[in-house]
């Protein structure tokens, strides 16, 4: 897992959107799992900056 999601996530589904590789599932917060390909997307498409590195 390259990235993770903070507790401030607010579940907006803007990263789950962007994902290509469909590694965020929903929850509260989301999470990422295994299969991310650390490519970033997730953590521009963040409108409260909640997706960190690993």
């Amino acid at each position: 897992m390259a990235h993770k999601i903070q507790e401030s996530c607010i579940a907006c589904g803007a990263c789950v959107s962007e994902c290509p590789l469909d590694a965020i599932k929903e929850g509260t917060p989301y999470t990422i799992d295994d299969s991310c390909g650390d490519c970033g997307v997730c953590v521009s498409a963040c409108p409260v900056g909640a997706i960190v590195p690993a």
